[in-house]
């Protein structure tokens, strides 16, 4: 897979131009986007021109920024003012934002090259990216398999080699487990680390955007590129870069390990992250055994939460503000009615009812009001355990990538995410790095979770983990551009 230094070197050593690379970039898009479902919307005009940006910057002798020149895939729930966004919905088919997201604003400035809006779950609602209205990605590695949710074409095109970088967002596992499933580094940082704006709300206090990447150098990069400061999202805290502290040094770390995570996994994936913790402790970090009890209820408090945050969010799709609109009706209520339950998929309209039913008189007490109870005592959990040690180490999913259209039951896809949510309950960051494979060759992810705002901690733990581990859990899948 091509790295963000791969771009940049054959760009500052004039081995080929921007506008080159992206039309490679361009050309592998429409001969493999049908098959990966990658994308949504593939962006030329705008890739091209941002390209052609980059190539006149190299001829007047001026220096690129990190990112600049490097094509990419945004997450199509993030606001591209004059490119469609639909959050892979027919609610959203045909909205076109009149804004930019914050962290697009920042991209777009910097001439970093967006080959199109990558594909998800709807309303980044899903586990496996198949509840997409526009069909979901598919795995690179397999085809037969998903490439997980709800960011899974920026997973998908990452690994298929249709972009470099992937830009997605996190609600309760949404960028770490594609990252698991297609054999990538995902970044979920701290709530707060990066700004939200312009991030089309699924849950507001659980959602988090952040990068998807064929290694940890890039994922720290791309991460310090899109944390500049952002006076109009409140909960927005400026950081300083991360890139200059991550040296891939573990030894003389300490890193926790709760049998609650690893109980009921896939064998081959409890196999490779047996493998992982010894090689942790071979490279001279120190593995302490934690505890983390209220892992069992961390699924059913997140999805109260998210489900609650979700209905009240996705009340303003009305068909009177915009989204979709029933064509035949006989009065305002039928109307709001019809096209609601047209324009959302099933599971979105599952999760709003959800949401509604904890939400409404008599039973906010027995289950709302207790989830943010839990809340507060998972976040404490996760604090005092960061008190004994730098980072927790976890599996992200218990299984690997599952094989397209398994119809699962609700309660099986949200289970997929038992060792996600948690992160997303108590705002912290994690990332996902690979660490084996299963028996079939799908990939497995290994999941480091820190303290608030100390990506540059665990980004260094996965650095010196894909080091001692010389690369070999990273497989190319064959698809894609190869420079």
């Amino acid at each position: 897979m091509v790295k963000i230094s791969d771009i940049k070197q054959m760009l500052v050593s004039k081995q080929a131009s921007c506008t080159e690379i992206t039309r490679k970039y361009l050309d592998a898009c429409a001969k493999e986007n049908d098959t990966l479902r990658a994308y949504i919307t593939i962006t030329e005009k705008e890739a091209l021109e941002a390209a052609e940006k980059v190539d006149g910057k190299l001829a007047s002798g001026g220096v690129l920024s990190p990112l600049e020149g490097v094509p990419f895939c945004l997450k199509d729930n993030i606001s591209t003012s004059s490119v469609r966004t639909t959050c892979a919905s027919k609610m959203l088919e045909n909205y076109v934002p009149v804004y930019d997201a914050h962290v697009w604003q920042l991209l777009k400035e910097n001439n970093a090259v967006m080959l199109g809006k990558g594909n998800m779950d709807e309303f980044a609602m899903g586990s496996t990216c198949e509840t997409s209205y526009f069909g979901g990605a598919l795995n690179p590695h397999n085809t037969a398999h998903v490439a997980g949710g709800s960011s899974g074409g920026g997973a998908s095109a990452v690994a298929g080699g249709l972009a470099v970088y992937a830009i997605g967002s996190d609600t309760g596992g949404s960028i770490r487990q594609p990252a698991s499933f297609c054999g990538l580094v995902g970044l979920k940082p701290t709530y707060g680390a990066v700004s939200r704006r312009g991030l089309i709300a699924y849950a507001s206090s659980f959602d988090q955007i952040g990068p998807i990447t064929s290694c940890v150098e890039d994922a720290a990069a791309v991460f310090d590129a899109i944390t500049c400061t952002d006076p109009m999202d409140m909960t927005h805290k400026s950081r300083r870069p991360v890139s200059p502290l991550i040296m891939g040094e573990i030894r003389g770390m300490k890193i926790g390990v709760a049998h609650e995570f690893f109980e009921g996994l896939n064998p081959d994936v409890k196999c490779c992250l047996e493998k992982a913790i010894s090689t942790c402790r071979e490279m001279g970090a120190e593995i302490i055994d934690v505890s983390f009890p209220l892992l069992k209820y961390s699924l059913p408090a997140y999805y109260i939460l998210a489900c609650a945050e979700a209905s009240s969010n996705l009340g303003r799709y009305d068909a009177i503000r915009y989204g979709y609109k029933t064509e035949n009706y006989s009065s305002l209520d039928e109307m709001i009615c019809l096209s609601r339950s047209e324009g959302f998929g099933a599971e979105v309209r599952r999760r709003i009812l959800l949401g509604t039913y904890v939400l409404s008189a008599g039973y906010f007490d027995a289950y709302y009001k207790k989830a943010q109870k839990l809340r507060a005592s998972i976040t404490q959990k996760f604090s005092q355990i960061l008190e004994r040690c730098d980072c927790i180490l976890t599996p992200t999913v218990p299984v690997t990538a599952m094989k397209c259209g398994s119809n699962m039951s609700p309660v099986e896809m949200y289970q997929s995410d038992i060792c996600t949510v948690s992160v997303n309950i108590a705002g912290v960051p994690a990332v996902s790095v690979p660490c084996g494979f299963d028996a079939s060759g799908l990939p497995v992810g290994m999941q480091l979770i820190g303290g608030h705002f100390r990506e540059d901690v665990i980004l260094n733990a996965a650095l010196a983990f894909e080091r001692g581990s010389s690369g070999c859990y990273i497989k190319d899948s064959g698809l894609g551009v190869k420079l």
